[in-house]
């Protein structure tokens, strides 16, 4: 019983601390959401950055909270509907691993397309509206301009490409994004496993306290 306590208390605080974090992303992305207007990626509209951390801020929260109350309640239905949901966020997150090894050229070549798209859209949208978009914040974070370099943005070279009076970034953007992507392969390697492994924990100490539950004949609470 002890031992059963400890789980539960565990569970509490780590899927607590989770929400925290959860509700901190979802209010970034609201933030974000009041400057941003275009996404870098036309084809994925719905996940620009704000978007995304948006969502991801509502998965975070609900999938925690379920462990939360589930645990503190000890509730069969909470925890099992947080097993579940543990369980599908794994399963699509290793989906998504294999479907960009398998295609990773293709994935480039959509990329590279749909960012030329995207800053043509940013282009035009800059003429009628003084606005930043997400472009702006890739920028300034990456210290590029454009796809391959300035020149891309035909002339109208905005603010966040400048290092300093007319001079520009003179790396592309892509090649930037490449770059710190595979500089962070390892750390992004690692981030996943470890994900991966407070999901299986999570499904674990969820399921454990869901059985013993049923053999209490607490039944649902």
């Amino acid at each position: 019983m002890s031992c059963l306590k400890c789980l539960k208390y565990i569970m509490c605080v780590v899927n607590f601390i989770f929400f925290i974090c959860g509700a901190a992303i979802f209010g970034m992305g609201i933030y974000l959401m009041t400057f941003s207007r275009l996404s870098l990626l036309p084809s994925l509209q719905a996940m620009s950055i704000a978007n995304t951390l948006f969502i991801t801020g509502i998965i975070i929260t609900c999938v925690s909270f379920l462990g939360f109350l589930g645990a503190l309640k000890e509730n069969r239905c909470l925890l099992i509907s947080f097993f579940i949901l543990l369980f599908i966020l794994m399963l699509a997150e290793l989906a998504a691993a294999c479907l960009m090894l398998m295609y990773e050229s293709k994935i480039e070549s959509f990329i590279t397309t749909d960012l030329e798209a995207g800053l043509k859209q940013s282009i035009e949208n800059r003429k009628q509206h003084n606005t930043t978009d997400d472009w702006d914040k890739v920028q300034e974070t990456f210290k590029c301009c454009g796809i391959q370099n300035a020149t891309d943005w035909k002339g109208s070279v905005p603010q966040s490409c400048n290092i300093s009076g007319t001079s520009y970034w003179h790396k592309g953007c892509f090649k930037s994004l490449k770059d710190s992507f595979e500089a962070n392969l390892l750390s992004t390697g690692i981030g996943v496993i470890i994900v991966c492994i407070i999901e299986v924990l999570g499904m674990c100490f969820s399921m454990t306290l869901f059985c013993h539950i049923n053999r209490s004949g607490l039944g649902y609470k």
